[in-house]
């Protein structure tokens, strides 16, 4: 039988866990399989214009620790790809790529846009293999995505640290924590750090109901508040205005129209950064205290991974090569009931895992008396 040849990129933003899955898919591949692997650097761009580079002993070495991705990465699409600056469809130079090159599969390691990203490449007619990376925790089909366990174990800290701050000074901290879409990583920091109202993007709030929450709180003796809230988190007017351009999208035919309502849809969309300062501004004059915002940003997805994301990534990462050696692609390498099962790319692609507004942890967040804005 002849030696399987794999390629590996890395897509979409950096999280904690990508090196230790690179390094348990080549030490899978190589000690256990005797397969060749190569490492494609930033992304598709990588694979469209043959950027590779021959993964092995010495450079997987010491690379389980390290946060990054010593392959590099990019947020660019197979067939949306800035070329000489003009957007091209390099669908086919990747095709090209992975046949001069001989592969037998490409491992595709990112969160929500690589797994669609994969399924455009499984159905041009490549056989591949993706693994669910983002600290959002959103991507559709698997429990847990490798990044989150860090990107939580920060996000609590932070506000630990904030803690002192808000009690010091008698203020009401409003922490922005990352998550467009998802309030996973809000959510879990709240409750982990005892945050005193969460918002979501799930569940609609207004500043009201948060005020009225931290006005329970002064009149029984608590001078400070830590609102922890996810930067897509919407005001119930912001989530109407989305709902009903949404709706609009879906009826209508007319491609000029569909691309307007589209933009604004964005625009609205778009406005985590002034919703989080707007909010912090409006509980000063509806609570008469202090408010102060942080922003925590890129701190979250940085740095070294936690013990529970080595684990994971290196799991799913030497799963990914079973499945190879056994010839099943076209999946998604999942994590269920604490083993690594293949989720048909069809099923998961373009699907973003939501926090369902009865989720245990909102359960939870209710029982102990955290606001939840609504």
């Amino acid at each position: 039988m002849p030696q399987k040849q794999i390629g590996i990129l890395t897509a979409g933003g950096d999280a904690p866990g990508l090196n230790a899955a690179i390094r348990g898919i080549g030490k899978t591949a190589i000690s256990h399989y005797d397969m060749q692997i190569l490492g494609f650097q930033k992304g598709f761009r990588g694979v469209a214009q043959n950027q590779s580079l021959v993964l092995n002993g010495e450079n997987l070495s010491g690379i389980l620790t390290l946060g990054g991705t010593i392959l590099g990465t990019s947020r660019d699409k197979p067939h949306k790809m800035a070329i000489g600056g003009k957007s091209m469809d390099m669908t086919d130079a990747i095709v090209e790529t992975y046949r001069q090159l001989h592969l037998d599969c490409l491992l595709c390691l990112g969160g929500g846009g690589t797994q669609k990203n994969a399924l455009h490449l499984k159905n041009a007619g490549l056989n591949v293999i993706s693994l669910p990376k983002t600290i959002d925790n959103d991507v559709s089909g698997t429990e847990m995505t490798f990044g989150f366990d860090t990107a939580l174990g920060i996000a609590t800290e932070a506000i630990d640290r904030l803690h002192s701050t808000a009690h010091s000074h008698h203020r009401i901290i409003v922490a922005e924590l990352m998550g467009h879409n998802a309030g996973w990583l809000t959510l879990g920091a709240g409750i982990a750090g005892g945050a005193d109202v969460i918002l979501i993007p799930e569940i609609p709030y207004t500043a009201e109901s948060v005020a009225e929450a931290i006005k329970k709180r002064v009149q029984s003796g608590k001078r400070f508040s830590i609102v922890a809230v996810a930067e897509g988190a919407l005001t119930q007017q912001q989530a109407m205005t989305v709902e009903i351009l949404s709706n609009e999208i879906e009826v209508t035919t007319d491609k000029a129209q569909r691309k307007k309502l589209k933009s604004q849809l964005r625009q609205h969309e778009q406005v985590h950064i002034n919703n989080t300062l707007n909010l912090s501004r409006q509980l000063e004059k509806l609570t008469g205290l202090e408010s102060r915002t942080s922003i925590l940003g890129h701190l979250q997805r940085g740095g070294t991974p936690s013990a529970g994301d080595r684990i994971l990534a290196t799991h799913l990462g030497a799963a990914a090569v079973d499945f190879i050696n056994q010839e099943q692609y076209g999946i998604m390498v999942a994590y269920k009931n604490q083993q690594a099962v293949g989720v048909p790319l069809e099923e998961i692609a373009g699907i973003k895992k939501r926090v369902p507004p009865d989720h245990p942890w909102v359960q939870t967040a209710r029982k102990v008396g955290t606001s939840l804005g609504d």
